[in-house]
């Protein structure tokens, strides 16, 4: 299984902790050290959907009206937090976004 997310997300850190303690092998990927090509987004994107996109996030406060109306794997490429986290891909290729108790895997 492959987690992508950040560093110091807490999000990220809560899915690493719980799956350890499954017992779960996991590769954790740095999606700001280790940069995106946007294919990889785009595939994300059509398997996701808008989900994908984090709203919440404060970069996404941060743009303006015209970022936050350019093209959504452009702009996660370019800025990392943008892409809602973690981003897990398990074994079989399945696709899953986001994190919380009970409806992963």
């Amino acid at each position: 299984m492959i987690l992508y997310g950040l560093k110091n997300c807490d999000t990220c850190r809560v899915a690493l902790k719980a799956l350890a303690l499954e017992g779960t092998e996991v590769e954790f990927k740095d999606i700001r050290a280790e940069r995106l090509p946007s294919e990889m987004i785009a595939n994300w994107w059509a398997i996701v959907g808008d989900g994908l996109l984090n709203r919440r996030s404060t970069t996404w406060r941060n743009l303006t009206e015209a970022e936050r109306n350019s093209d959504p794997i452009a702009l996660m490429q370019q800025y990392p937090s943008l892409i809602k986290r973690p981003v897990v891909i398990t074994t079989d290729g399945t696709v899953s976004c986001g994190w919380s108790k009970g409806k992963n895997r």
